[in-house]
């Protein structure tokens, strides 16, 4: 009898360590068995043993990575290009996006529990590689089909996949855009611009010019500056930039040197740009360069005879010089006036002469501007033309 009880003692007692030990092998054969139902095809037994093993404490730690690992290679097959209309019935109740969601966070567990050099953390690239590709794709397919939502899921996935890259972050910003949502679109620029990549290379000019867009359509000139001077960083040559610069100082009233030396810069990237030098003739007359403006005047007027503001300048320009010899005719006295009177007043009527076709390109330009009308009707005066002076102010009378 001793002996009986001693064996069945020694039996319970093994008994006992059995049970101990069979949650984890229950664990670890979880991952085989996720396996086994992975490659017969049954992937709705797969994704209940491999769920089962990566959510349990009872999983060995030398199998964790292993679990999660498998876990990603599961979700991953789902939607497999390959395979993925075979398999649509293991993801019809699932979310848009859920499973390959799914897949990357399971390799980058796989990733962090086994380090990159683990027999499952270096196979993880390869696989979030392929991944990438799939959202990505994923992603151009719903912006094709306007389905713009599920489009910036994608984007936004392949860009956490690959955080570093340039393609997915910009193409998150185009759906963004599409979507019209402005702030999104503005934050996906902003962090593109944050990339590593735009750090040693200039980020594209769109980026640059839609950022601009955006804060105009705010008014927010502060900003506008910020992203100008990022732009004229990247692309110092760029005219656009150039130009929304030279705006930006003009609104502030910036003038003087400063706003000419911009205007030059922008002229030498758009030389056959006539608003240019038609705005730097101005900036010329402020600083009473006459000869300078009246130069820049010319050449917009040759490179955009349509330029109202250059052929109405460039005949207030002469016509100014004139009214000063003659202001000046008006001040001497009369021995004076006798011996060199007359010569000043010719002078300044070649200057009158000069101002006479700019002034009337620019009537036919804008018929009615008062301006323009009281300044030929001044002109035609001194040049003897008494009918059309009389016939500009019954212009000038009509339009009171």
């Amino acid at each position: 009898m001793k002996n009986t009880f001693l064996t069945l003692a020694s039996a319970a007692a093994f008994s006992v360590t059995l049970g101990l030990a069979t949650p984890a092998l229950a664990q670890s054969s979880a991952i085989t068995n996720a396996q086994l139902s992975q490659k017969a095809g049954q992937m709705d037994k797969a994704l209940e043993s491999i769920n089962q093993a990566v959510a349990s404490d009872k999983t060995k730690e030398k199998d964790k990575a292993k679990a999660w690992f498998t876990r990603g290679d599961i979700y991953a097959q789902l939607i497999n290009p390959a395979t993925q209309a075979l398999y649509a019935k293991y993801t019809k109740d699932m979310q848009p996006g859920e499973a390959l969601q799914k897949a990357v966070e399971s390799y980058n567990k796989a990733l962090e529990l086994d380090g990159p050099t683990g027999e499952y953390g270096k196979q993880v690239p390869a696989q979030l590689n392929s991944l990438y590709g799939q959202a990505f794709n994923a992603g151009v397919a719903g912006y094709q089909a306007k389905e713009y939502d599920k489009a910036l899921a994608s984007f936004q996935l392949a860009a956490k996949i690959q955080p570093q890259d340039t393609t997915a972050a910009l193409y998150s910003a185009y759906t963004q855009q599409a979507r019209q949502d402005v702030a999104g679109e503005k934050a996906a620029y902003n962090q593109a611009l944050a990339l590593d990549a735009y750090k040693t290379k200039p980020a594209p000019v769109n980026v640059y010019v839609r950022l601009l867009q955006i804060a105009r359509q705010e008014k927010n000139d502060a900003e506008a500056k910020q992203v100008l001077q990022k732009a004229l960083a990247a692309y110092p040559n760029n005219k656009t930039f150039m130009l929304e610069d030279l705006n930006l100082s003009m609104q502030g009233g910036a003038g003087g040197d400063a706003a000419i030396e911009k205007i030059g810069k922008a002229i030498t990237a758009d030389p056959g740009n006539a608003s240019l030098y038609a705005v730097r003739g101005t900036l010329y007359d402020q600083q009473k360069k006459a000869d300078l403006a009246l130069e820049d005047y010319k050449k917009a007027v040759a490179l955009d005879p349509t330029n109202f503001d250059a052929q109405f300048n460039a005949g207030i320009n002469n016509f100014n010089r004139a009214a000063t010899l003659y202001t000046k005719a008006s001040k001497m006295d009369l021995k004076t006036y006798q011996v060199q009177g007359k010569k000043v007043e010719g002078e300044g009527k070649k200057y009158f002469e000069a101002a006479l076709p700019y002034f009337e390109k620019a009537l036919a330009l804008q018929p009615n501007d008062r301006s323009t009308i009281t300044a030929l009707q001044k002109v035609y005066y001194r040049l003897g033309r008494t009918a059309d002076s009389e016939r500009m102010n019954a212009k000038l009378q009509t339009l009171k």
